[in-house]
């Protein structure tokens, strides 16, 4: 029987907000299994300790320096129930300069209704936790619940290994009687795994490996276990597929099954039937997969779209039914028919976008014309952006309340308050497409990728898309609900860090009185401001690496 993990797990605090887990990390640099397993606690709201620091691993088998989170690459299941309260201390234990020794969490697809503070965009919302330091994470997701994942918004620490999924159970959840189980065992995780430092993958660069659920195999490697998602015939699973990666897209698909997907991005969709999926970076879907075939082992696949292979394992796990044989799954000859198109996904509740249903139909329209320049820089609408020295929201909090006084200029776009936007983001892209994701809010696609027609009655609401290929002129439309200042970048971290992404600079009149800062808030820039050059980045090392890379 497999164990229903669908509870949230809790560690125990001290009372000084230093966990048992930090101080024996702090002291001896490691933690074990069974101490972690001992904290392991039920209480009224998620209070977990999350320890980030360097180790040695081997997902695919090669071995090299990353960063953990507990310990292990992805990070723990963060996981609560729909309401409750998230008190997440992050202790920052990096000690390895290459990989930076500051960070943050941003908690991806909580929209943080008045707690902009908390959202864990570096010097958007925040300064980084310096290392040495901790941070409390403090905040409840408002009508929330779904898929989530959780990973560092500084620079390229993600792509390093610091990430993890979060899971919001609903306990009203509408879809319920359509599925046995849905818990731990039933995530899967896709995460791109490189054999070099993250700053000297650059452009060109392609992953070693595929890692399903923190595990998979690269070309001429060793034959590494694969991960296994186990089910019992006839019985049907609510599974959760996360793309994790700082990179790649991926087709997804389970030789010989179907999906019926239910939720995008943590929001509930009328169900869709399809057998394969293409899933970008950031993006989240739900689907149920019924264990409706014959007792044996079948391919888990996941194409990345700069891979055409799954010889000897390679971007693959095992669906294995109980009673079938632990081994590798014979080669079937799966072709998809019926793959997922987001145009064909639709909202279960509310499925209206807002504003007036027609073209020019939102108080404010914004096209974001992005093109790549000859320093290796994107641009949007002119600017490529760069991460200010003082946070936005802490210059906002200052009194900087207008776009021309905002930094930095020409990247960060004041909007009012109660008011729907309408962005229009054409495709065409190097190194494209790109999955455009917009923290604080989900939206309404109200144009996909791939698709000429303009849906106001009932486009899909998410947090992140792709803005297609050349041709393609995505558009979204959002609400002006959340004051605070909010991230919008390609999701592809090597794009963002090179300047693909803006920020939107809402009700900056009420910023001040939607959020409760507090000193250990501020106390941040002052720890982080008083660090050295080097410590704060590897800035230059990066840009230095990606002008010789380009130039080859």
């Amino acid at each position: 029987m497999i164990k229903d993990f669908s509870q949230p797990t809790r560690v125990e605090t001290s009372d000084d907000g230093l966990s048992l887990v930090a101080l024996v990390m702090a002291k001896f640099r490691s933690v074990s299994t069974w101490l972690l397993a001992a904290l392991v606690s039920s209480g009224a709201a998620l209070n977990t300790e999350l320890v980030i620091s360097n180790a040695v691993i081997a997902p695919d088998g090669y071995s090299i320096e990353a960063i953990v989170v507990n310990g292990q690459t992805p990070g723990p299941l963060l996981s609560a129930q729909k309401g409750e309260r998230f008190q997440v201390n992050v202790t920052d234990l990096l000690t390895d300069e290459s990989m930076n020794k500051s960070t943050s969490v941003h908690w991806h697809g909580i929209n943080q209704y008045g707690s902009a503070e908390m959202d864990g965009g570096s010097m958007v919302t925040q300064c980084p936790i310096a290392s040495e330091h901790s941070f409390m994470y403090d905040f409840t997701p408002v009508n929330q619940s779904g898929s989530f994942w959780y990973h560092s918004h500084f620079q390229l620490q993600y792509c390093e290994g610091m990430r993890g999924p979060l899971v919001i159970y609903d306990p009203q959840d509408p879809y319920q009687h359509m599925y046995d189980f849905d818990n731990e065992s039933t995530i899967i995780t896709l995460v791109d795994w490189y054999h070099v430092n993250a700053y000297d993958v650059g452009f060109t660069g392609t992953p070693a490996s595929t890692l399903i659920n923190g595990v998979g195999r690269y070309q001429d490697g060793p034959l590494v276990p694969l991960s296994v998602l186990s089910v019992m015939p006839g019985k049907r699973y609510r599974i959760r597929l996360m793309n994790m990666a700082c990179k790649p897209n991926f087709v997804f698909t389970i030789d010989n099954h179907v999906f019926t997907v239910i939720e995008a991005d943590s929001d509930y969709t009328t169900p869709l039937e399809v057998d394969s999926i293409q899933i970008f970076c950031g993006q989240r879907y739900s689907f149920i997969l019924v264990a409706n075939q014959p007792i044996d082992n079948y391919w888990i696949h996941a194409l990345p779209n700069y891979d055409t292979t799954f010889t000897g394992g390679l971007n693959s796990a095992i669906l294995r039914y109980d009673g079938a044989p632990e081994m590798d799954p014979l080669y079937r000859n799966w072709t998809s028919i019926n793959p997922l198109l987001e145009e064909n996904l639709h909202p279960l509740v509310d499925p209206a976008a807002p504003g007036v249903p027609e073209s020019g139909g939102a108080d404010v329209s914004i096209n974001l014309e992005s093109v790549w320049d000859d320093n290796i820089r994107f641009l949007i609408n002119g600017y490529s952006y760069t991460s200010p020295s003082t946070p936005v929201l802490l210059q906002i909090l200052n009194g900087n309340l207008d776009a021309s006084e905002l930094t930095p200029n020409g990247s960060v776009y004041t909007l009012p308050a109660n008011k729907t936007i309408e962005l229009s983001i054409p495709g065409g892209q190097p190194e494209g497409p790109h999955p455009f994701h917009l923290h604080g809010h989900t939206f309404s696609v109200v144009r996909s990728a791939g698709s000429d027609v303009y849906n106001y009655a009932n486009p899909v609401r998410r947090d992140t898309t792709s803005n297609g290929v050349s041709g393609d002129n995505v558009t979204i439309r959002f609400r002006t609900d959340n004051p605070g200042p909010w991230f919008f970048h390609c999701h592809i971290d090597f794009h963002m860090e090179e300047g693909m992404a803006v920020v939107f600079a809402e009700d900056t009149n009420g910023t001040a009185s939607a959020l409760n800062v507090t000193s250990t808030w501020k106390q941040l820039c002052s720890t982080y401001d008083a660090l050295s050059p080097t410590e704060r980045s590897v800035e230059q090392h990066r840009r230095r690496h990606m002008k010789h890379q380009i130039g080859h």
